[in-house]
């Protein structure tokens, strides 16, 4: 039996994620040995070229699409033209066509796919002049390339598309600027995250799954625990517990998820 599968596809803040304190390896510590969680971050990618990588990580007339997914694009998208990073920007109005053309697409990959939109983090417009500092000193930009303002009009329409489709989302640029001194205790370089940041990730991701989709307590193991092999006669175990007895994973019939049509 094949593990059901959870994509996580986004820039270099999902790509990061599986690093010591992310919050993709978080997730897949949680669901270890029920569900295997893919890691298809991008650095630097903005949504204009993810569309370039949908029919690769989500081939369509697959016979096992992934069985959830994650999508969390926008913190390149809101560079700002003009900056030093304006080869990433991406208008507002082309970021929420692309986020849809995104979500059609992996539901037309499968429409039992469970998905959850991110929205960008804030940005601490400080702490990126420091990085930029600290990485080319006198040489650094002297205007911010990107803003807390602008990010905030695209996590906005993030939001919103979720809304309309109905897709639940995280929104991340509100929830961690709920917290005091978001800027240093969230973000390491005023736009990736801490351990603190990517444990608000996490936490939120985690509710919607347990709420929404699954949550890995309930679901069962691959294959059985050592405790319930007899020594003695251990094909026992592996003729009682195999997967193919298991409780196949199936999607949560109360999830309006797959019925976006936008």
């Amino acid at each position: 039996m094949r593990r059901p599968q959870v994509v996580l596809f986004g820039d270099s803040i999902t790509e990061q994620s599986f690093r010591s304190g992310g919050w993709g390896a978080a997730l897949a510590d949680s669901y270890s040995r029920k569900v295997d969680v893919l890691n298809r971050g991008y650095g630097g990618y903005n949504t204009r070229w993810a569309l370039f990588l949908l029919h690769h990580i989500f081939p369509l007339g697959s016979p096992h699409p992934p069985a959830a997914a994650t999508v969390f694009f926008g913190a390149n998208d809101a560079a700002l033209p003009g900056r030093t990073s304006e080869r990433q920007y991406v208008p507002v109005d082309e970021y929420k066509l692309n986020l849809r053309s995104i979500l059609l697409h992996i539901k037309k990959c499968s429409p039992d796919i469970f998905v959850v939109l991110i929205t960008p983090p804030p940005v601490d417009e400080q702490g990126r002049k420091e990085y930029a500092i600290s990485l080319y000193g006198e040489k650094a930009m002297k205007l911010p390339e990107r803003t807390n303002e602008v990010t905030g009009v695209h996590a906005k329409i993030c939001v919103e598309l979720g809304d309309e489709m109905g897709i639940p989302s995280i929104d991340l640029w509100s929830k961690m600027q709920q917290i005091e001194g978001w800027q240093k205790k969230c973000l390491s370089d005023g736009l990736h995250l801490t351990e603190t940041g990517n444990g608000i990730v996490y936490q939120q991701l985690q509710k919607i799954f347990n709420e929404n989709w699954h949550d890995a307590a309930s679901m069962p193991s691959d294959f059985p625990h050592h405790s319930l092999i007899d020594a003695s006669h251990p094909e026992k175990a592996f003729i009682q517990h195999s997967p193919e007895n298991a409780a196949t994973v199936q999607q949560c019939p109360a999830t309006d998820n797959g019925s976006a049509s936008a």
